[in-house]
Formats: structure tokens, C-alpha cells, sequence
């Protein structure tokens, strides 16, 4: 079993990451997402490790891939655990909807390339 952590590692934990963000509010409103408890906590939980993972990547690996918004998802990452009881839900929601899809493919075809 190979345990290279590398680029290619963490983009994938990440990809998981944002698979799971996408498969668990997909079709969800706002108010649904603001009543779920849980939810709440799994969604903030995973766009922290998203940052995370991102913050391991190569500096080279982020320049190259530059289109990928890495200074945002370090921003949010801030925002959760700095000021986790005050965090706009509705900015969530809004990260979640419409730019949690759009970068997992990204950082999907991102994945393909470095098979």
C-alpha cells in the first residue's frame, strides 16, 4: 500500500471531502441546512479539513493551478474556527451551492492529470 503523501494525496482527501459537501446538501434549502444541527457541524468540519489539506499542497502545485480559489478556502477555514458561533450560515450555504460544485470538478480533472 502505498503511503507517498504528496500532491496527489491530498487532492484526493480533499476531492473527498468536497464529494461529501456536495452528496449531503444536495437539494437542500437554506432553512434545512440551518435546522440540522449536525449538518451544520459535518459541512464547517469538512471545509476546515478542506483548507487543511490544501494548505499541504506544494506552493508550485497551487501556482500551477492557479484557477483554484486557495487563499478562499483558507479564509473560510479562518472564519469557521476563529468565529465559529457567528458564522454567516448563509455564506455557507452560498460556498456549498455554487462553489463547492464547481471545484470538485475542478480538482477532479485536476486528479486525472495526475494519474
Amino acid at each position: 500500500m502505498d503511503n507517498k503523501k504528496d500532491n496527489k494525496y491530498y487532492t484526493r482527501k480533499i476531492i473527498n471531502d468536497l464529494a461529501f459537501l456536495f452528496e449531503h446538501t444536495e437539494g437542500l434549502t437554506q432553512a434545512e441546512l440551518e435546522d440540522d444541527e449536525i449538518l451544520i457541524d459535518s459541512v464547517m468540519f469538512r471545509l476546515i479539513q478542506i483548507s487543511e489539506n490544501s494548505d499541504k499542497l506544494t506552493d508550485e502545485f497551487k501556482a500551477h493551478y492557479s484557477s483554484i480559489p486557495w487563499r478562499a478556502m483558507k479564509g473560510m477555514r479562518n472564519r469557521i474556527v476563529h468565529e465559529y458561533g457567528n458564522v454567516d450560515l448563509a455564506v455557507v450555504y452560498d460556498t456549498v451551492k455554487k462553489d463547492i460544485p464547481r471545484l470538485l470538478c475542478e480538482l477532479k480533472e485536476i486528479e486525472e492529470r495526475l494519474l
